[in-house]
């Protein structure tokens, strides 16, 4: 027989509520917070009452076996021995409702389960209004488990409650007894779970989470992060949460909030940043182990190691959570060009190039304006080439590791000129960019690069007196955007011209940004009939500036269209070769 990495161990739900309780059992949120619907609850409990399996759980042991001393469990009184991997909504749902306790709902609000018991029809409800004013209901079965209630006590209550509004038979009352009663010993309810020994690692575990648990949630790196800041810095997760919380809307009383216009973040990705800019480290692999306080040679667990690396977590997490950084650091972006999140296709080009920007600011001590200027020239590189969209991990590792050893401001500078100057050479702006430009992908990297030259370069709206960074403002709301893409070549008359692929329709070269009046009175028309009519509302060198910065050949409109794309492409390069060189010229002029 092989070697198993695991036991078996047999609970009862009272048993399974205490561990929780006094800490022996962590209950973290490690796969996502609670996103169970209440009526999953409901049945859960239903079942149970029926003496139906609900199945069984699968803990890991943390390896500090026996441990007092931890950090930020509340009034646990120990580290947890175990920490929940599989069935964690199950056992958030049978703790919540068994001792009345909030949970963390999907969007980070804490909220009651509330499950109702019929003990004449033996039937659970998620409790309403309407069962909160009828009698025969018990409205929240948690009632019958607080440890100042008895049986008796609750039975009577419930009797009186009923025999207010109607007589009660003898049967009746002797049938709802013993429901109450069997509902009562819920807490003897028996449970199974397999724990996993703790010299298996974090990828086994996972790995065996996904061959038990087909239909689950895969577990990654963040999740085991998040969930060991659960267990030995509760309050640590808690701000993460309530500052991700915060940022999804603007406030209500105009308070400082990390509330903006380019990231909603959760918490696994602010993680990152803090993970960066502590550890230095992109892959969450290794930071995992050293915060379980392993060390990578003995293999060794360490109570000091961990209290070590959660002190540099911490610090690192007050630099990323602090909200004069948070928005400091988007002036960047908007330095470089890009007016909100809509001209972004990865939201990890901004976790990544704020970590970066951390690094220049606090291990570096790069002057903030100098700063600003020297990450908007590397933002515009990375969200143009894409560079932390395809495996963002490695990559950002990598760049990580091109600072080690870099012990001044100057240094780290040059580091970052240095990738840039790699990538744009002149074969990228003169081949490289046109062909990446020739795509009908709907979130063009090259394509927001471009809206982003336009406002870099001050330029107007095609056919229009209103400035592009103007339009896209994302504080302004109306009904209409204020700002549409246009098809230069209307879609239905490249249909009627016999032109039906997608790719050549749709393709990046074909669109530019208009007022949306303009774009519903183009309609469908050919090139050649309408711009003659919008050119007559502007004078010769209003139009040449600007076609030129739109990226538009000398009389386009009656150009064979796959010449047009291809000339257009060209163009296209070389209005954000501008851009870019504008984000270059504002360094120079600061030295």
């Amino acid at each position: 027989m092989p070697d198993v990495v695991f036991k078996k161990v047999d609970y009862t739900l009272k048993k399974l509520v205490e561990d929780i309780d006094i800490g022996e059992i962590g209950l973290p949120d490690i796969q996502r917070p609670f996103v169970w619907p209440s009526s999953k609850v409901r049945d859960l409990f239903d079942s149970m009452y029926r003496g139906y399996p609900i199945g069984y759980f699968l803990f890991w042991e943390n390896g500090f076996p026996g441990e007092h001393k931890v950090i930020g469990t509340g009034q646990k009184q120990k580290a947890p021995r175990l920490l929940i991997v599989d069935g964690q909504q199950r056992l958030a749902s049978l703790y919540t409702v068994t001792k009345a306790v909030p949970i963390v709902s999907k969007d980070f609000r804490h909220a009651r389960i509330r499950i109702a018991f019929n003990p004449i029809e033996e039937g659970f409800e998620v409790t309403n209004p309407a069962i909160e004013r009828d009698v025969e209901w018990i409205p929240d079965i948690s009632e019958i488990w607080k440890p100042e209630v008895s049986s008796y006590t609750f039975i009577s209550k419930f009797f009186h409650r009923l025999g207010a509004n109607r007589e009660i038979a003898d049967e009746e009352r002797t049938k709802i007894a013993n429901s109450i009663t069997r509902l009562e010993k819920l807490l003897d309810y028996p449970l199974t779970a397999l724990e996993i020994s703790s010299s298996v690692d974090e990828d086994r575990v996972a790995e065996i989470f996904v061959r038990i648990n087909s239909k689950g949630t895969p577990l990654n790196q963040a999740d085991f992060i998040l969930t060991l800041m659960s267990v030995f810095w509760d309050d640590g997760r808690k701000q993460l949460e309530e500052f991700c919380r915060q940022a999804k809307k603007p406030p209500v009383d105009n308070r400082p909030s990390p509330y903006n216009h380019y990231l909603a973040p959760s918490p696994d990705q602010l993680l990152r940043p803090s993970v960066a800019l502590g550890f230095r480290r992109a892959r969450l692999e290794h930071v995992y182990s050293l915060l379980r306080g392993k060390d990578l040679q003995t293999r060794q667990f360490s109570v000091e190691q961990r209290e070590k690396q959660f002190d540099i977590l911490r610090e690192a997490q007050d630099c990323v959570l602090n909200l004069q950084n948070w928005h400091d650091f988007f002036k960047v972006l908007k330095r470089a060009g890009y007016q909100s999140g809509q001209l972004l296709s990865s939201e990890m080009t901004i976790v990544y190039t704020y970590a970066m920007w951390l690094i220049g600011k606090m291990d570096y001590c790069v002057d903030p304006y100098y700063l600003r200027e020297v990450m908007a020239r590397w933002f515009f590189m990375v969200a143009l080439t894409g560079r932390y969209t395809s495996s963002p991990e490695g990559r950002m590792e990598q760049d990580l590791a091109l600072l080690r050893g870099i012990d001044t401001a100057e240094g780290f500078v040059k580091v970052l000129d240095q990738q840039i100057n790699a990538i744009f050479t002149r074969d990228y702006w003169e081949v490289t960019l046109p062909n990446e430009l020739e795509t009908a992908a709907a979130r063009s990297t090259g394509q927001f690069a471009f809206y982003a030259a336009l406002c870099l370069l001050d330029a107007n709206v095609l056919y229009s007196k209103m400035k592009v960074s103007e339009l896209l403002d994302p504080t302004i709301k109306s009904k209409k955007k204020a700002l549409e893409r246009h098809h230069l070549f209307p879609r239905r008359y490249l249909q009627k011209m016999g032109i039906r692929e997608k790719r050549l329709i749709y393709q990046t070269a074909n669109y530019a940004l208009v007022e949306w009046r303009d774009n519903i009175a183009i309609s469908d028309k050919a090139p050649k009939d309408y711009v003659p009519q919008v050119e007559a509302r502007f004078t010769g060198e209003e139009l040449q500036k600007m076609y030129t910065m739109h990226a538009l050949p000398e009389r386009w409109y009656e150009m064979e269209y796959t010449t047009f794309l291809n000339e257009r492409r060209k163009l296209m390069a070389d209005i954000i070769r501008r851009g870019f060189m504008k984000l270059k010229d504002n360094i120079k002029a600061m030295l």
